[in-house]
């Protein structure tokens, strides 16, 4: 018991530098996610990418992690070799599916052997998307990798302590990348700094700085193991393929799960094209439609660890759930319904605010819910699990949203890949998709009420010891 109280996890100072550390790399991972969403009309005139073929970058991010189950192998490698292994891998990974999505958009590319045969083949599509879609994949491992192992790490220096806050601070400061990316992508990606290519190339840049910092905590987590004597986990506590079984027929983690993939799949796609929405519906340039989204995370960076300190405190984490699916409903059904003439900048910023605040209460409350339903020795994999289950819908959705766009607006895409100045897209069907997404996750948030309360897993009570 002394070795434990001396420990650094007991040390406020350094449970704070370890956070810092591993939120750093989340702030550039986050901006790299979206560093082309600012660029869907770009896209299209420059490399003749449609609304599908864009939809489709968005979803090849979460390809290999749905269908070859990597982020399930994730969370079982994260429990086998623990989580210093695994941020490494995580970060290469991440550096290295940049670098091919960088390299897709490239003149070097274009002009290669390799583009020739890529397009030979499905030729619908862009050999440059069709690299773009590879690389964005591998990076999609490596980020989502990375995100579980990050949850775990908090969950090793937190629990019992200020493990909310420290969650609620993590996504604030990687959703500050969220603001970052809306406001210097457009800038980064400028045709006088050489278009969208150069705004990758930046967001490579960044995530290999996201990489040392990983590679500096693992120091930090190495000490403490030597100081509290964990070498992993005890042979009778060591996790077994079979352990997902009793994962998946949990009923507050299915519950979690079906909430988290609703609540999601409303939010990360619509990042995607909100700036072309409230281009088009602002008419305005790209550059001030992506300024106006950037205030979207600020809700969040502000309200996440305030929610994250209250869990702690005084509890309510299944409570706020239904609060931001609410607010999460409201938002896209006022997108969808205002009319353009109504639709001011002012009346965009405060709903985009609105949805930021959504996007606060629901992580903030769901994430620490998890170490309250599963065992700590399959942690990692119910992470793992969950993030998969996220996984299918985010790819999915913009797949879905990028055909409802084109589907709604016939005869647009032509005349923007011709040229035709003044075309702009009408998004208030994908809008009403969104907001259905936000009705049924608010159902779910009941559900989740309910298993709660007959299960007594504790969602609503503090999470502080």
């Amino acid at each position: 018991m002394e070795t434990i109280k001396a420990s650094l996890r007991d040390s406020q100072i350094a449970r704070w530098i370890a956070l810092l550390l591993i939120s750093t790399t989340m702030f550039f991972a986050y901006f790299f996610v979206d560093v082309v969403a600012p660029f869907q009309t770009e896209m299209e005139k420059i490399y003749k990418w449609t609304p599908e073929v864009f939809g489709m970058l968005g979803g090849s991010e979460f390809f290999l992690n749905v269908f070859a189950f990597f982020l399930i192998l994730s969370g079982v490698i994260l429990d086998k070799m623990g989580i210093r292994f695994t941020l490494i891998t995580a970060g290469i990974t991440m550096v290295l599916g940049a670098f091919i999505k960088f390299y897709a958009l490239t003149d070097a590319f274009a002009a290669s052997n390799l583009a020739n045969s890529l397009g030979s083949f499905w030729t619908v599509v862009p050999s440059s998307a069709k690299l773009a879609f590879l690389g964005f994949a591998i990076f999609g491992v490596g980020v989502e990798m990375a995100g579980i192992t990050v949850s775990k790490t908090i969950v090793k220096w937190f629990k019992g302590k200020e493990m909310a806050l420290a969650m609620g601070l993590e996504m604030a400061i990687a959703r500050l990348g969220v603001f970052a990316v809306f406001r210097l992508s457009p800038i980064f990606g400028s045709a006088e700094n050489g278009g969208p290519s150069n705004a990758v190339y930046m967001g490579l840049a960044f995530l290999s700085i996201g990489f040392i910092t990983f590679f500096i905590y693992t120091f930090m987590d190495r000490a403490l193991d030597k100081q509290t004597g964990d070498t992993g986990t005890s042979p009778e506590d060591e996790f077994k393929i079979s352990d997902l079984g009793k994962i998946i027929t949990n009923p507050g983690f299915l519950a979690i799960a079906s909430l988290c993939v609703l609540f999601y799949s409303a939010i990360f796609p619509f990042q995607k094209f909100a700036t072309d929405m409230l281009a088009s519906k602002l008419n305005v340039s790209i550059i001030d439609a992506a300024a106006y989204f950037s205030y979207f995370p600020i809700g969040a960076m502000i309200l996440t660890p305030i929610i994250g300190y209250f869990l702690d405190v005084k509890g309510k984490g299944a409570t706020m759930m239904i609060f931001g699916a609410i607010l999460l409903t409201i938002s896209h059904l006022l997108f969808a319904l205002i009319p353009a003439e109504s639709f001011s900048a002012t009346v965009a910023i405060l709903i985009i605010v609105v949805l930021g605040t959504a996007f606060s209460l629901v992580p903030a409350s769901m994430w620490p819910s998890i170490p309250k339903i599963v065992e700590d020795r399959y942690l990692g994999s119910a992470y793992g699990l969950i993030f998969w289950i996220q996984n299918i819908g985010l790819l999915a959705v913009p797949i879905l949203i990028g055909w409802a766009l084109s589907a709604s607006n016939p005869g647009v895409s032509e005349q923007i890949s011709a040229g035709v100045e003044g075309v702009k897209y009408n998004y208030t069907v994908t809008e009403l998709i969104f907001a259905g997404f936000g009705v049924l996750a608010f159902i779910l948030s009941f559900v989740l009420k309910a298993v709660d309360r007959k299960h007594g897993y504790g969602l609503d009570l503090p999470n502080k010891k």
